[in-house]
This record gives structure tokens, C-alpha cells and sequence, in this order.
């Protein structure tokens, strides 16, 4: 199995995109795939248990079968009825050894970390992996690329999210390597004359200004595009506020009160973080002077970047997270220092999980939340531009010059080491550029 999803560049859809090939080359106690749908305002893992529920149920049999997994869970918010029927009528169709796990519907619920605590009911250590507590998860749209290269399928397309400030929200299935433009025509377009857009969900997607999209291109780990308003929402006054602000405004106007330490999801399942102490260890530092690691900023190191801190705990609208990820970034290459102290998860965890709905009205994006992506529509652009690393680790190789002619599915960018991925053409066509991607133009039959 481990060959036929190398083959296929398989990684991870919903996260950073770690070569799937070399996670699931372990044995453990717990398979769990992550269906939770995690961001708010995407719908993709719904639309692809609802749509393939039969070949979900069967690649987890496989990558269960494979990592000897005694137990093996699809974890779905509770509130999803219709896709938690589906894979349940799947289940019971094909005679499967697998299990829902219901989730609460919480922000992050779909964090690997908090959906190994919810089922499992053990902590990962503090810059851990699930190996290290005897569990794999795998997001539900790998587990159906896992499938597909069972067959002989390599990863050619994509399904995403597109949503927000634009006429038709839909899902849609793409060629990897489509222009986020084309995506966005294909939903009407967007209804605002000044915007951002949002690669990924709107909590800890990466953001852009209009004026970027068109070097944007849909990769294997592509989960939504979300378009917002330019002015008027936490997301945008983020992005749109310098590291040096962010910083002073922490140093004039943190109060201490500990709520954003108080609500950190990776602090209720016992992990030693603890933003306001980051925010008060900062308030004593110049701007620009350079960091050295302490036992209080190297709990920056752990913070998982969700936001919970900054988007809905902070009653002075502050920015811990912001400052974690400065910290992280002036202390880049200090590894997080692992004690033996023991993880003791809150007593409080229960009472502390935020509803979606709750954290977008309070962003300034409650009128998105509202207006659902149900239909789907499948593209076929004229030209396709494949980014050659789309993973964590190294690039891939190109393996095609200008002017070769390629078909769907052929190997044009080979992995480059253990921790790399193949890259195959999404469209038929005609190589026209080779740099740091793949452009590959569709060829039309002549009229």
C-alpha cells in the first residue's frame, strides 16, 4: 500500500501536506480519521463523505488493515447528521470494522491533537506526534486519495471550498494547479469591488490582498477560498496591522487576566502553554533586538497557531497568537525543550469549547457563516500551473521539458528524497513552463 500512495503523491489534504507514504509507515493501536471540519465556512469533508462514503469506509479498512490499528474511528461533529448517515449506512453495507466517533462542534475540534484527545482520552506530548500515544489520523480526503491509489489513481485533482463574498458559494472540484480566478468565476464572482482572499478557513488560513490572486493556484493541500470584506473584520485588521504594532499594542495594553491561557485548547489537554506569559515576557523587549529561548518564550514553540487567544478570548482585542508566531520566528531552529513533567488535562475543557458560529459572529463574519456552499460543479481550465512543492519537505524534481506532451495522471516532477512527493499533469496538454512549476496547457481538438 505504502508504494501504491508513493506512487500516487499522496499527502496530507488538510494540513501542511506531510508525504502520506512515509506517516503511515508505522504500526499503532488507533487509526482516526479526521472528518471533523475543522475551519468554519468549509463544507469540503462533508461533500466528500455525503458523495463517497463507500470508498471512505474502504481505504480506512486498508490504512487500518496496513498500520494493524485494533481500533479504527472516522470522527464527525455530531451536528453533521447527514454525513455522519452516510458513513454509518457504509459501514453497515460493506460489513466494515470501523466506527463513528462523535465529536462536540467546537473550534479546533479538527486539530490532529484535540481529535486524538477526544477519542483516545490521552494527551500528546508537547511537540509530539499521535505515534508517540499509539495513534495515526489522516484527514478524510486523504483516506479517499489513499483509495484512489489503491487503483492506480494518482493525485490529479482537488475538491475545495469556495465561499464568502461571492455570488454562488459551491464546492468544486479542480485539475491541481487551477488559478484561484478560475474558481472564483466559477461561483459568479466576487461581489465586492475591494476584498481579501483566504487560502484555506478564515481562523488559520493564509490571507492575501485582491491585488495578489493571480499568482494563487489551487495545490493538493488547497481546502477552501474564502472571500471577505477588505475593511471591517477581525481577519482583515489582522492582516492589514505590522509585527511592531502588534507588539507595542501588547506591551500598552495586556491586563493580564489570562484568558487567552485560560482558553487555549492545547492548555486544556495539558500542555504547559501559557500566551499571557509570552505577552508579559515580551512587554520587556525592544523591537528588532533578538530573542534568546527561555522557559517562557520556548512555549511559544507549541502553540498550534488557532487563534482561539486573539479571535475570541482577548477582552482588549490583543494578538497572542501574532506574538507566539513572532517568537517562533526570531527563535528559528531552538527545538521545544520536553520535560517529564506529567500532562494533567483541565478539569474546565468541557465548559471552554467554542462554537464556530460563536468565534465568526464575534470576528465580524457571522453573515458568511450563514450563507452555506451546498452546490458542486466540476472544472476544466485551458491551462493549469503545478507548484513542484506543494508538501512538507523537499521539493520534487521536474521530470518533463518545455514542449513535451503529457497526459492526466503522467509523473512529471519526481519525489526528492524520503520526505518529498511526486507531482503528476491534471490536465492533458502541452508542457509550456518549467521553474519552480509545472504550466502545462490543455490541448484542444482542432475544429
Amino acid at each position: 500500500m505504502l508504494e501504491d500512495v508513493k506512487n500516487a503523491g499522496v499527502v496530507g489534504a488538510g494540513g501542511a501536506g506531510f508525504p502520506t507514504h512515509v506517516k503511515l509507515d508505522c504500526k499503532v493501536e488507533y487509526l482516526i480519521v479526521n472528518a471533523a471540519e475543522c475551519e468554519p465556512l468549509l463544507a469540503t469533508d462533508k461533500y466528500i463523505m455525503n458523495a463517497y462514503p463507500d470508498e471512505i469506509v474502504e481505504g480506512v479498512c486498508a490504512v487500518a488493515d496496513h498500520v494493524s490499528a485494533s481500533k479504527a474511528f472516522i470522527a464527525i461533529k455530531s451536528v453533521n447528521q447527514k454525513e455522519t448517515g452516510s458513513v454509518r449506512d457504509a459501514i453497515s453495507r460493506l460489513r466494515r470494522n470501523v466506527e463513528v466517533f462523535p465529536l462536540d462542534n467546537y473550534y479546533p475540534a479538527g486539530d490532529e491533537q484535540m481529535v486524538v484527545y477526544d477519542v483516545t482520552g490521552r494527551t500528546v506530548p508537547p511537540s509530539g506526534i499521535p505515534l508517540e500515544v499509539g495513534a495515526v489520523v489522516s484527514n478524510v480526503a486523504t483516506i479517499l486519495n489513499i483509495h484512489d491509489a489503491m487503483r492506480g489513481h494518482p493525485v490529479t485533482h482537488k475538491f475545495l471550498t469556495v465561499t464568502g463574498e461571492v455570488l454562488r458559494p459551491m464546492i468544486l472540484k479542480v485539475p491541481i494547479g487551477t488559478a484561484f480566478e478560475e474558481c472564483l468565476n466559477a461561483c459568479g464572482g466576487v461581489s465586492l469591488a475591494d476584498f481579501k482572499v483566504i487560502d484555506g478557513g478564515p481562523m488559520m488560513g493564509t490571507v492575501a490582498d485582491d491585488a495578489d490572486i493571480g499568482s494563487k493556484r489551487v495545490t493538493k493541500t488547497t481546502s477552501g477560498i474564502i472571500i471577505i470584506p477588505d475593511k471591517d473584520n477581525f481577519v482583515s485588521r489582522q492582516h492589514d496591522t505590522v509585527v511592531e504594532k502588534i507588539l507595542n499594542r501588547a506591551k500598552s495594553a495586556c491586563i493580564q487576566c489570562t484568558f487567552c491561557t485560560d482558553m487555549c485548547p492545547r492548555r486544556l489537554i495539558g500542555h504547559k502553554i501559557r500566551p499571557h506569559m509570552v505577552m508579559r515576557r515580551m512587554s520587556t523587549m525592544d523591537f528588532g533586538v533578538a530573542l534568546s529561548a527561555d522557559s517562557i518564550l520556548e512555549e511559544a514553540l507549541i502553540c498550534c497557531e488557532c487563534g482561539i487567544c486573539e479571535a475570541f478570548a482577548c477582552p482588549m482585542a490583543l494578538s497572542p497568537r501574532q506574538v507566539n508566531k513572532y517568537v517562533k520566528k526570531q527563535l528559528s531552529g531552538v527545538r521545544y525543550n520536553k520535560t517529564d513533567e506529567p500532562l494533567v488535562p483541565s478539569d474546565m475543557r468541557a465548559y471552554r469549547k467554542i462554537a464556530p458560529s460563536k468565534i465568526m459572529a464575534r470576528m465580524g463574519l457571522w453573515g458568511l457563516y450563514a450563507n452555506k456552499a451546498n452546490d458542486f460543479a466540476e472544472l476544466s481550465p485551458e491551462t493549469v500551473r503545478i507548484p513542484i512543492k506543494q508538501h512538507i519537505g523537499a521539493p520534487a524534481r521536474p521530470a518533463v521539458q518545455p514542449g513535451e506532451s503529457v497526459s492526466c495522471g503522467q509523473l512529471i516532477a519526481e519525489a526528492d528524497g524520503r520526505v518529498s512527493a511526486h507531482v503528476h499533469a491534471s490536465i492533458d496538454g502541452v508542457v509550456t513552463e518549467v521553474e519552480n512549476f509545472i504550466e502545462i496547457k490543455r490541448n484542444r481538438p482542432e475544429s
